[in-house]
């Protein structure tokens, strides 16, 4: 995670308008905010979910908690290059609240280096877990070192 810090010029007195200025010292960091939750957290049409990349060193592995998502509700793709994994949470109807749902998606370009024809998901107690599995040439080969 990147931290940025703002070094804003310090003013002995805030009670002086920012028009003396020409502009507010702290223009710019709430459209700074916002851009940073939107890129987090995604639009508010299509929020996005967090997810873990690891590999081993024959797999390459995508995992996803997506708690209150039943099995049916989720879509794992691949398309091109592409992981795409779209799910919807739904909420029950409850006393005057009509039933409600909630749709996430989440796109990320994978390697080269993947057997797209042997992708597999399993999806256990709220946890996606998206296997990929590395093609034989991207594996690490040990090579004998021979002396002359």
């Amino acid at each position: 995670m990147r931290i940025a810090r703002y070094n804003y010029p310090s003013y002995s007195n805030f009670l002086v308008t920012p028009s003396l200025f020409g502009r507010s010292p702290w223009s710019g960091l709430e459209s700074e905010i916002d851009r940073l939750f939107a890129a987090t957290v995604g639009t508010q049409n299509n929020p996005l979910f967090p997810v873990d990349l690891y590999e081993d060193q024959s797999n390459l592995f995508v995992r996803a908690e997506l708690p209150g998502v039943s099995r049916d509700d989720l879509q794992v793709e691949m398309v091109e290059g592409d992981l795409s994994i779209s799910a919807v949470r739904k909420t029950p109807a409850s006393g005057d609240q009509p039933e409600q749902s909630f749709s996430f998606s989440r796109s990320l370009s994978i390697p080269a280096d993947v057997a797209t024809d042997r992708v597999s998901a399993a999806y256990e107690n709220g946890i996606l877990t998206v296997t990929l599995p590395k093609r034989e040439e991207a594996k690490a080969k040990k090579i004998a070192i021979t002396v002359k």
